[in-house]
């Protein structure tokens, strides 16, 4: 049987969860988390056969999550299952540890099917994520702008184009307004660019930020 942890703030994602994998005879959802601290308890409290993580929990980053229980149990097989896009986090999941990566949009079948995959020591690439990571290390290839930012750069580049002002990202993160605009004058620096505008314009174009992202 695979002891599956799942962790993820919305209820019904778990619920939804817990009586997909309910039909399976090989899966079971054996325990749950609703954020970073419950989820790094229950990690010290048994031994799981894979996490299925959130990326986008209250409190901590995800990423930072990811490369805390990669030194905590290194054996644990992370699988991120996020409403973010592949573009997005993926690769930075990966880096940090993860052992796959599968937005919400995915139907159940896949979604059991990558567990296991996971489960077994595996990592699962989707055909598109194969492919950007391809263009990646293509020679000559350069590296997106975004790319080079940071995982709290990025974090907070994402935040700063659906519309949150520094002193809100800065509440939002539990971070001093002067670190937050001290990172958007990185970011901007980084990018090649002038303002907010053209971040935004830069996000949207490259399908970088939803319509109400978290």
């Amino acid at each position: 049987m695979i002891r599956v942890l799942v962790a993820d703030d919305h209820t019904i994602v778990r619920d939804g969860l817990r009586q997909l994998l309910a039909d399976t005879p090989d899966l079971v959802v054996a325990g749950e988390a609703a954020n970073g601290d419950e989820l790094l308890a229950r990690v010290q409290e048994n031994d799981w056969n894979v996490l299925v993580l959130d990326i986008s929990m209250p409190g901590r980053s995800g990423l930072d999550l990811i490369r805390q229980l990669k030194r905590e149990r290194p054996g644990l097989p992370i699988l991120v299952f996020s409403m973010h896009q592949e573009e997005q986090y993926a690769a930075r999941a990966l880096r940090a540890g993860a052992s796959g990566y599968l937005t919400k949009e995915a139907d159940g079948t896949l979604l059991v099917a990558v567990i296991r995959k996971v489960a077994q020591g595996s990592v699962y690439l989707s055909e598109k994520m194969t492919r950007l990571l391809l263009r990646e290390l293509q020679p000559g290839s350069e590296r997106p702008p975004h790319e080079t930012l940071t995982d709290r750069e990025f974090q907070i580049f994402r935040r700063i184009v659906a519309g949150g002002s520094v002193s809100v990202v800065a509440d939002e993160l539990s971070l001093s307004v002067k670190t937050v605009s001290t990172h958007k004058a990185h970011i901007l620096q980084k990018m090649g660019m002038s303002s907010t505008a053209e971040l935004v314009r830069y996000a949207v174009e490259n399908g970088l930020v939803e319509k109400a992202p978290r």
